[in-house]
């Protein structure tokens, strides 16, 4: 998948918490949150945050796909909750290899 895809697949599936998702569709959707932002708040702080509203449900989505890739319940990702612990469970987890088959269906 490239970037563009993986950018249009998370757009795609704006609020859809069911299947998979690659570690290269999460990690580049992670990469343009952080630079498309980083651009916008050079702009406007105002339309900063616009932005990371307009894209707060598509990153909670895309994240419990990610989990789900990993064999792990979208609930997990209440560890964010949790200061430096959570934070870094979370990452671990990101980083982690695809369960090829799992209770969440078929690979991304």
């Amino acid at each position: 998948m490239t970037f563009s895809e993986s950018i249009k697949s998370c757009f795609t599936k704006y609020a859809t918490f069911a299947g998979r998702a690659s570690r290269s569709e999460f990690w580049r959707w992670v990469v343009f949150a952080a630079l498309v932002s980083t651009a916008v708040s050079l702009v406007s702080v105002i339309l900063s945050q616009l932005f990371l509203l307009a894209i707060f449900l598509p990153s909670l989505a895309v994240s419990s796909r990610r989990l789900h890739d990993t064999d792990r319940s979208s609930w997990f990702m209440l560890l964010w909750l949790i200061p430096i612990f959570g934070w870094i469970v979370v990452l671990i987890w990101a980083i982690e290899h695809s369960s090829y088959s799992n209770r969440f269906g078929p690979p991304a």
